[in-house]
């Protein structure tokens, strides 16, 4: 077996180190007349289908033509021009043994083979036509070379039988029996009479004629030989992509679009065409978006918030919050008092400064409160609208009876009132001086009545409450104490004009007593107005016109019992007083010596004299009056 021969039996040539590739596989397929057989496929796809292990009609990988027809034909469509180097066909044999003689070589006898750029072998070179093979001498397969290496698109088998008689072992009729047609040329990149130029690796697939790139260039390049890279800024197929956003535009690969240097700001991706995803932007799309009041509009290139920044933010990104004491949308709302208050919002993360209540702290506290929390009271304002809500001072003074910026503290001691101008009265206690009106709670001092202590008592009363009636013989008693400070009636004298010194003899009236008293049966006569105030006896009434002899005698019995028992009762005291003191100077006699005893009763008391008076006794009860009402 020779070297051509073992290149077609594994349906690949290897010459000078070049290995042919079988252009016609799998490539279109027209016959002339197609048999119709309902239960067969033998249609010109067979051909080229690259099975051939079976040559039966039955194998199924046949073309088998219809019967009785004059010309058979078969094109194959190699989808471009190429330099034909050899062509080889298969034919049916229905499994004869190679040492017999095939009859279906018969219908093979006299074929031609063409080479056209058309579907008409007659535009096209005729590459082979067979008039010397015999049933005995015809090969299968067959292998045709064309003389010149002819190009073309189509490679078109004929056959005929129209012109009789035919040459001996020639079959009636004409047929298709082929079971395979592989056309050989140049291998994918490689052009020229033994395929030894190879193409531009830019081509898709070169004309193997002239290394043309008849069938385009690869992405990012152009020209017959495909030997131009893109224009800067554009790539892939015929250059008509444009690059993305590439950091640097001449670092786009012509290819495929590659940035190699990176984006541009807000864009991303190996070809840097996406922009960035909501919500970043800048380098490599790292930057987050700031408070965008709709983050799908932030810009991705430098992150502007294009319809403003939610509450609570500010400037082009949206990323600085309000200055302290603002919030809201642009900022534009003011804090309440608070010393923080959130940005978003307002609402105070810290307590509500004095005087002030709510999540914004903005409602001042409510009428009679003030201060952290509004918890506090007002004090006894003037006004209590007028409270002031931050530190409770009273704008418009204090009500009756207080004092001070908040009028809380009642008026000082001895002072009541409005501004605590007014002086309280004679009071009792001065701490119980009521500091509004000034009433005297716990009541008056002596000489004093009123709810206010005010007035002093009237005429005739003195001392607690002016209770104590003054007494008659004064001219005027003093308020507090009873004293008769302005002096004494006619005929009367001492601290309380207790003691009457009226005319003597008695029975007289006047300024030189020498005016009877008016009544006969007067025994002592007002000093200055000659009423009768001591009758004689048996004799009563203002003028002593009454005649009472028992009252009388009642009266005097009682009084002079009185008087006796009283007397009687000083006699006793003194006894028993002188019998203690003898006894006690018994007591010392008997304990010193006998030089003393002769002076021991040299400074005894004269109890009888002390105590003899009753006149004497009369004036001291007088004074002790007098210390009771102190």
């Amino acid at each position: 077996m020779g070297v051509t021969e073992l290149c077609i039996t594994l349906s690949v040539l290897f010459c000078k180190g070049v290995a042919y590739e079988n252009v016609g596989f799998n490539k279109s397929a027209w016959e002339q007349y197609p048999y119709n057989h309902p239960y067969r496929q033998w249609g010109a796809e067979r051909a080229v289908d690259g099975l051939y292990s079976d040559l039966t009609a039955a194998g199924g990988q046949c073309v088998i033509s219809a019967n009785r027809k004059s010309t058979a034909e078969l094109r194959v469509d190699l989808e471009r021009i190429h330099i034909i180097h050899h062509i080889v066909i298969y034919y049916r044999t229905e499994h004869i043994d190679s040492d017999k003689i095939n009859l279906y070589a018969s219908r093979f006898l006299g074929l031609s083979v063409y080479v056209s750029n058309t579907t008409d072998k007659d535009d096209g070179i005729l590459c082979f036509m067979d008039m010397n093979y015999t049933l005995e001498t015809i090969p299968n397969p067959i292998n045709i070379t064309c003389p010149n290496q002819e190009s073309g698109r189509y490679v078109i088998y004929y056959n005929n039988r129209t012109h009789p008689p035919y040459p001996d072992g020639y079959s009636t009729y004409a047929f298709n029996e082929l079971c395979e047609i592989e056309v050989f040329s140049c291998p994918y990149g490689f052009f020229g009479k033994d395929c030894t130029d190879k193409c531009n690796y830019t081509c898709t697939g070169c004309n193997d004629i002239n290394g043309s790139c008849d069938s385009g260039c690869h992405p990012g390049w152009f020209g017959n030989y495909c030997n131009k890279a893109c224009a800067v800024g554009t790539y892939g197929f015929e250059c008509r992509e444009t690059c993305g956003k590439c950091g640097d535009i001449s670092q786009c690969i012509n290819t495929n679009g590659t940035c190699l240097g990176g984006c541009k700001d807000g864009f991303q991706g190996i070809l840097c065409k996406s922009p960035c995803n909501t919500g970043s932007y800048g380098v490599d799309c790292k930057e987050k978006c700031g408070n965008c009041l709709d983050v799908y509009k932030c810009l991705y290139t430098n992150g502007t918030c294009l319809t403003g920044c939610v509450a609570g933010y500010q400037g082009n990104l949206c990323k600085t919050p309000c200055t302290l004491g603002s919030y809201g949308l642009e900022c534009r709302g003011t804090c309440g008092n608070c010393r923080m208050c959130s940005n978003t919002n307002g609402s105070c993360l810290t307590a509500c400064d004095a005087g002030y209540l709510g999540i914004l702290c903005k409602t001042p506290c409510s009428e009679g409160f003030y201060g952290p929390d509004c918890k506090q009271k007002c004090g006894n304002c003037l006004d209590v609208n007028k409270c002031l809500h931050t530190t409770g001072q009273c704008l418009t003074g204090c009500d009756v009876g207080y004092q001070g910026a908040l009028c809380k503290t009642p008026c000082d001691r001895g002072l009541y009132g409005y501004q605590c101008r007014e002086k309280c009265g004679r009071c009792r206690d001065l701490n119980k001086c009521f500091h509004i009106t000034g009433v005297c709670l716990t009541g008056c001092d002596a000489g004093y009545k009123g709810s206010m202590c005010n007035a002093t008592c009237r005429q005739g009363f003195f001392g607690k409450n002016c209770s104590h009636t003054c007494i008659k013989t004064c001219n005027g008693c003093n308020n507090v104490n009873g004293l008769c400070d302005s002096g004494c009636l006619l005929g009367w004298r001492g601290y309380f004009c207790s003691e009457f010194y009226g005319c003597s003899p008695k029975g007289y009236f006047g300024s030189n007593c020498s005016v009877p008293c008016p009544d006969i049966n007067c025994q002592e006569c007002h000093m200055e107005s000659g009423i009768c105030h001591v009758c004689k006896q048996g004799y009563k009434g203002q003028r002593c016109e009454t005649v009472s002899e028992l009252a009388d005698i009642i009266n005097g019995v009682k009084f002079y019992s009185l008087l006796g028992a009283f007397c009687l009762s000083l006699t006793v005291i003194g006894l028993l007083i002188g019998y203690n003191i003898m006894r006690r100077k018994r007591q010392l006699t008997q304990h010193q010596p006998s030089d003393l005893q002769g002076s021991r009763d040299v400074n005894l008391p004269n109890v009888s004299r002390d105590y003899a008076n009753c006149e004497e006794l009369r004036e001291l009860r007088r004074s002790e009056i007098y210390d009771t009402i102190q």
